[in-house]
């Protein structure tokens, strides 16, 4: 360990890389705010210890490639290094560097001034940015070597030089799970560096610089052994913001690649292999990061890809992580050998360039067996992972982001978009593996998508089924229709074989319909508790789709999901039509032939719940009818709420109703328990079990009462 050094020293003659087998740029707005505020409290007469910096000298072997940097370490004695624990203060504190460079360039005396006529205190801004961003190569200034970086195939590198150090010219940069957390830290800084200088002035602001680079001190550690260099990496890091287990298994990936023999694993294909990996995580995190406003979980992916992959098993919590850092992916099972039969011939192939064997005798020999040992994880198991893992990233992100995408068919984003709406629960890895499988076409992800969206329909959000229900047989059946052992046809007679205990069929009867006992049974408690079918967590999606039917037949979409969902205090999105607290005159005319226990019945039902075009003040559900079907304005003659007669298209199909009563309430009810039988291929008995599960079976004639007995 190294006495403690700043900034200022730590940069004095280094280059540093992050190399391929650490993780991008982690820290979000909490780690932002925590460096800034002990920054700011920082007296400037004090040192702060800031941490361990482990860093890894890089062999000459490695750093003969940079081209960039390569003149720095020949011609000026610069030493390079790779950072094993300490990149995500470091980087931090160079985006931080840019931010204060950015603006004291800002500032209206210095608008035409040269970076070296430019001061912070006595510091030019071009000494700055020698000091610890970017040095141009003398004389010819075409190579500009950066301080501080990342290996050069790495996307975050592209978008560090480009998007915050401020290179021009840089084309298309691809952007990834890590680059958003860059563009966050780089907006953070020079919102939080405004303010601070438009509050205190720039001799500030040079207060803060000084802190940064000489107040600031790290313990540096030089590691010199390649095995220490992972093992510091997966302990170290986790002293921060804890890694993610896709970057702990990249980072065990590329060490296992390490492990290999000579005799089983050459140069030129351990490098091949390494690239490999780099390539599958730079796609992975392009994917993961590739909807801004969405960025994806990771963890969520290796879990789902594991489903896909191995053998799944039902065992709790990180049971996929456990079986792939310590079972699968292990030292011990590169250690650990078998032994593997191989003609001579073949034995010959892989020793030739090495051994001095004749051909001829080998070609005389050629039918002999030679048993060999080879590793329990062979190189081509970790390829084959791989691939696999960089073939499934951008179906996983087509299966969360449907909506417009190229890259899908429209019936394929229509039903993909459903399954996102309905809650996909368990059933991605199966979607997103329909993608990955030899002789799978659209027209049957199709058929498998629509069939899984009754089953979940039906079993979870009509029938109650426990939301675990079959997820294990469906997990398997991911990885068995990857492997080919299932088809398409298969898995959707499974789905609907295990949907039998949802129907039934009358005895003398040929007809199957469905057993909406245990649906009644849930929409009974909820009717207790006060609000009936408006607690049912399948309403919105229900009556969104009716709506949605309405739209593909009339055109003219008038309620967008988004915001059909969102949650807002005090408004609703949702209306009762006859409503819960019905005091209007009218509403007791209409209705004053029920018992008042009876009342909750009508507000609660299915009938009588309208998904608006726009979300309204709750208290505007109280108007009578006739108010509610035209727009609502207020004293100034503004318009407060909109009248269903230019709503959404359900609004305008209860508009057209004179009145609102019982009897229109029961008719719409059944209506739309009509287009659920059609909806999603379900049969009701008889009207009497339509009124039952609607709750209004009061309502019906005595005389059908006596024969439902």
């Amino acid at each position: 360990m190294n006495e403690l050094e700043s900034l200022k020293s730590i940069f004095k003659d280094r280059i540093f890389k992050i190399p391929d087998y650490q993780r991008g740029y982690a820290w979000t707005t909490r780690q932002l705010k925590d460096f800034w505020e002990d920054l700011v409290n920082l007296p400037v007469d004090r040192f702060h210890y800031t941490g361990l910096l482990s860093l890894k000298k890089v062999d000459r072997n490695i750093w003969a490639n940079w081209n960039d940097e390569r003149w720095l370490i020949e011609d000026r004695g610069f030493k390079p290094f790779h950072i094993v624990d300490g990149q995500q203060r470091l980087t931090t504190f160079v985006i931080f560097i840019q931010a204060i460079s950015e603006q004291l360039r800002a500032i209206p005396e210095n608008k035409d001034k040269k970076d070296e006529e430019i001061y912070l205190g006595s510091f030019s801004l071009k000494a700055i940015k020698e000091e610890y961003l970017v040095i141009e190569k003398p004389p010819q200034f075409i190579i500009t070597t950066y301080k501080f970086g990342y290996e050069v195939d790495n996307p975050s590198f592209k978008y560090l030089r480009h998007k915050v150090f401020l290179e021009p010219d840089s084309g298309t940069v691809q952007e990834t799970f890590y680059t958003l957390n860059l563009e966050n830290a780089k907006r953070f800084f020079k919102e939080n560096l405004q303010n601070y200088y438009d509050k205190y002035g720039l001799s500030e602001i040079e207060a803060l610089f000084k802190k940064v680079t000489q107040n600031l001190m790290f313990n540096v550690y030089e590691i010199s052994d390649d095995f220490d260099v992972f093992v510091a990496f997966e302990t170290m890091n986790n002293r921060g913001k804890k890694l993610s287990n896709l970057e702990l298994l990249k980072n065990r990936l590329i060490y296992l690649t390490t492990l290999y023999d000579e005799k089983e694993l050459k140069n030129d294909e351990r490098n091949s292999l390494r690239e490999k990996i780099n390539d599958a995580w730079k796609e992975v995190y392009y994917q993961l990061g590739r909807n801004k406003q969405n960025p994806l979980n990771d963890d969520d992916f290796l879990v789902a890809h594991w489903i896909m992959y191995f053998q799944y098993t039902r065992e709790k919590g990180d049971d996929y992580i456990r079986f792939l850092l310590e079972q699968k992916f292990t030292p011990q099972n590169i250690y650990a050998k078998t032994e593997v039969k191989l003609s001579s011939l073949q034995e010959f192939e892989e020793v030739r360039e090495d051994e001095d064997t004749d051909q001829e005798e080998v070609e005389v020999n050629g039918d002999e067996e030679i048993t060999v040992l080879r590793s329990q994880l062979s190189p081509k198991e970790i390829e084959d992972y791989v691939n696999s893992l960089k073939a499934a990233a951008v179906h996983w992100y087509n299966t969360h982001n449907p909506i417009n995408n190229p890259d899908l068919t429209e019936q394929e984003s229509l039903w993909i978009d459903r399954l996102n709406r309905i809650g996909i629960i368990y059933f991605r890895p199966l979607v997103t593996v329909s993608y990955l499988s030899k002789g799978v076409n659209s027209d049957k992800r199709v058929q498998l998508f629509s069939s899984i969206e009754r089953f979940i329909f039906i079993t979870f959000r009509l029938s109650r089924a426990f939301s675990t229900y079959r997820n294990s047989e469906f997990y398997r059946a991911a990885r068995q229709l990857r492997n080919g052992e299932l088809t398409i046809d298969n898995i959707v007679q499974r789905l609907n074989d295990r949907m039998n205990y949802c129907f039934y069929t009358p005895e003398n009867s040929k007809e199957t319909y469905f057993d909406y006992t245990y649906f009644q049974k849930f929409i009974d408690k909820k009717f207790k508790s006060g609000g009936g079918f408006y607690y049912w967590n399948g309403l919105r999606y229900f009556l969104y789709e009716y709506e949605m039917e309405k739209v593909r037949r009339r055109g003219s979409q008038k309620i967008d999901w988004r915001l059909f969902v969102k949650s807002e205090k005090d408004k609703v999105s949702i209306e009762h039509i006859y409503p819960q607290t019905p005091t209007h005159k009218n509403w007791k005319d209409s209705f004053k032939n029920y018992k008042k226990l009876q009342l909750p019945f009508f507000q609660g039902t299915l009938g009588n719940l309208l998904p608006l075009s726009q979300s309204i003040n709750s208290s505007l559900q109280n108007d009578c009818f006739d108010d509610k079907k035209n727009a609502k304005y207020n004293e100034k003659n503004e318009k407060i709420r909109q009248g269903y007669s230019d709503g959404s298209h359900s609004e305008i199909e209860v508009a057209g109703y004179d009145t609102w009563n019982p009897d229109t309430i029961l008719e719409r009810g059944n209506r739309l328990l009509e287009f659920m039988e059609k909806r999603w291929d379900l049969k009701f008995e008889d009207e009497t079990a339509k009124a039952e599960l609607l709750f209004l079976d009061f309502m019906l004639p005595e005389e059908d009462s006596n024969e439902e007995e």
